[in-house]
């Protein structure tokens, strides 16, 4: 319970951000969730280890009576009372997580940037001046800020892993399937997931495995020389602002130092995914899908950056979307077939450390800034990976993150040499 109150008074600090990141606060149902897990804990029974956990979720989860925003005033207005909670949310609760509040995000979940003309948009923790990353930016904010431990984000191109990068904490994109996104407000049909942040790898994995279905497990950091780790060349490593070039090479060094083999992988796949997107992407084609009716209706009271995102993809050919698709599924079994003698690759999480909100105020400078920011992390959608952002060693600077991809399925894997680099880079 004094973690609960802990939380709750941090979102309620008039000094910080938790008007802006925390848009619904659930105070009592929180207060008695804790105090049942209190109970338990005296009693010498635990549901798990997420069992009295402070965990806020996504403003676009299904909860049950209450109308899901997705952030945006329109569906606010026009939404209907979800009928049950979100799957999710579901084993959330049933392992004993006490649920406080829903985080703030990017309209829609339409960008990586992370600002809410709505909703207000909550600064990041290094530099309130700065964006926080997107579009789980409210998630990021909540746990940086001591709002809670563990926040569930969503991840349809980097969503969960900007902010992580951005605001210097681990996010994790699951493999596909592995968490149902049913109750989740989509943005795309074919690259939505669900994913959690944290402060360390072993919180991401403890929640992953609970909204998996799964029973968390010991996470025990693996021997690093005993995995094939390969540093992705070619665009993942091009033009890098200096922050984030910097912290890279020190990262590669330090881990080389200490007698970690990081192979050098050529990987062109990844500009053939650009090129096979050039007229449009998943993304676009499938937001517009679901929003081409409510476009119509109140476009003008949509966040401008994402209504002209949505709009974009208005006279977009349905053949594209087929030859997208097709091509989609011919390049993920080819980065599959690349991946089988490679158990991780490694990269920066973004291409730049987080803009200044100022630098981001027209559309061209903000889809600039979201393309540098989603550039790397939607790799792993697109191909369908599982893949974990980590927070470099700062310095006092800005957060940067190192982002590792490994094969789809392979979640488990992928946690175990996460949290070995974790240890390594601490």
């Amino acid at each position: 319970m004094d973690r609960l109150e802990k939380a709750l008074s941090r979102i309620d600090d008039p000094r910080g951000e938790g008007i802006r990141a925390c848009l619904t606060v659930y105070r009592e149902t929180a207060r008695a969730a804790a105090e049942a897990a209190d109970a338990r804990s005296r009693a010498g029974i635990s549901l798990g280890p997420l069992d009295g956990t402070i965990v806020t979720i996504k403003d676009l989860f299904d909860v049950a009576g209450e109308v899901t925003r997705a952030g945006s005033r329109v569906l606010a207005d026009e939404g209907q009372p979800a009928r049950m909670d979100a799957p999710i949310v579901r084993r959330l609760r049933a392992a004993g997580a006490v649920i406080v509040a829903k985080t703030n995000m990017t309209e829609f979940a339409f960008s990586g940037v992370g600002l809410n003309p709505h909703f207000g948009s909550p600064g990041n923790p290094a530099d309130r001046a700065r964006v926080p990353g997107g579009s789980s930016s409210g998630a990021a904010i909540a746990v940086t800020d001591e709002m809670c431990e563990i926040t569930i984000g969503t991840d349809t191109g980097g969503s969960t892993r900007v902010p992580a990068a951005l605001c210097g904490i681990v996010g994790y994109k699951p493999s596909e399937l592995r968490v149902p996104t049913e109750g989740a407000f989509p943005l795309s049909f074919s690259l939505d997931s669900v994913g959690p942040m944290a402060r360390t790898v072993v919180e991401c994995a403890d929640a992953d495995a609970i909204m998996a279905g799964e029973v968390a497990l010991q996470l025990d950091p693996a021997p690093l020389h005993s995995f094939r780790l390969s540093i992705a060349q070619g665009l993942p490593l091009a033009d890098l602002d200096e922050t984030v070039s910097a912290r890279f090479a020190a990262a590669l060094d330090r881990s080389g130092k200490a007698g970690v083999r990081l192979g050098n992988e050529k990987l062109p796949i990844f500009d053939e995914m650009v090129r096979v997107n050039a007229e449009g992407s998943l993304i676009g084609w499938e937001a517009h899908a679901i929003h081409r009716d409510r476009l119509k209706r109140r476009g003008s009271d949509l966040d401008p950056n994402i209504r002209l995102r949505i709009e974009a993809a208005s006279n977009l050919p349905a053949a594209g979307y087929i030859d997208l698709v097709q091509a989609r599924r011919a390049l993920i079994r080819r980065m599959d077939a690349l991946l089988v003698d490679i158990d991780a690759l490694v990269m920066p999480t973004t291409q730049s450390v987080a803009p200044k909100i100022a630098d981001v105020a027209t559309h061209e400078r903000f889809m600039a800034a979201n393309m540098r920011l989603v550039r790397n992390t939607s790799f792993a959608n697109f191909f369908n990976l599982c893949s974990i952002s980590l927070p470099l060693p700062r310095e006092g600077g800005l957060p940067v993150g190192l982002m590792i991809f490994a094969r789809n399925g392979q979640d488990r894997r992928l946690f175990r040499i996460a949290a070995a680099i974790e240890e390594l880079l601490t």
